[in-house]
């Protein structure tokens, strides 16, 4: 007796597909992944990310620098981070390029096992994203995470387009913007005093980071 062949394809329609698993996230917090690879968590997919260029290295390093001196200088109760996430929306942590936050908040989160990631009610003052390739990332889709989160202030570091653009959380209004181009001084609303130019940033991409 012969059987009949399904041809592949029928086969394949037929077959029921492997539904993908979203993590929550706490399984985020509990993950671990391959050492020196840094993951964001976006609506419950892991997402792995590029490593940093040289430029975005260099212009990381000096705005910590400057941030932190900056805190000093004007004894602050606040520190300055790199490679920390925020929770953004239920299933979503971002990790942006710096951030900037009360140092009791920072004292209450540093010896919490798992990812360091700051909740829903542990906002930072102020987050800094460095532009990527992928440009709408920063400015619209990030911005509107950070947005919904009530995050304060939110800076988009622009080295292509020579500028900075503010975006300042004024509640119920949502986020109003302002930029900053090479010839002016970034004006933050949560760092009253500080003295940034962008001018400064941008020899920053070229100049090796800190001088």
């Amino acid at each position: 007796m012969t059987q009949a062949v399904v041809p592949a394809g029928e086969v394949a329609i037929n077959e029921p597909q492997e539904k993908e698993h979203l993590l929550t996230f706490q399984e985020y917090l509990d993950y671990e992944g391959e050492p020196d690879v840094l993951y964001e968590l976006v609506r419950g997919k892991l997402i792995p990310m590029s490593a940093p260029t040289l430029e975005d290295i260099n212009i990381c390093e000096f705005l910590r620098y400057k941030l932190q001196r900056y805190v000093a200088a004007q004894n602050l109760s606040l520190v300055v981070k790199t490679t920390v996430g925020v929770r953004t929306e239920e299933n979503s942590s971002r990790i942006p390029d710096a951030i900037v936050c009360n140092q009791s908040l920072w004292e209450q989160i540093s010896d919490r096992p798992g990812a360091g990631v700051l909740d829903f009610d542990e906002k930072p003052i102020l987050v800094v994203e460095i532009v990527s390739s992928d440009r709408r990332e920063d400015y619209v889709i990030k911005r509107y995470e950070y947005e919904m989160a009530e995050i304060p202030e939110y800076w988009i570091v622009d080295p292509k387009k020579k500028r900075v653009r503010v975006f300042v959380n004024h509640s119920e209004e949502g986020y109003s913007w302002d930029d900053f181009t090479e010839d002016t001084s970034i004006i933050s609303g949560q760092l009253e005093q500080l003295f940034l130019s962008v001018k400064e940033l941008r020899t920053a991409c070229t100049a090796g980071g800190i001088n």
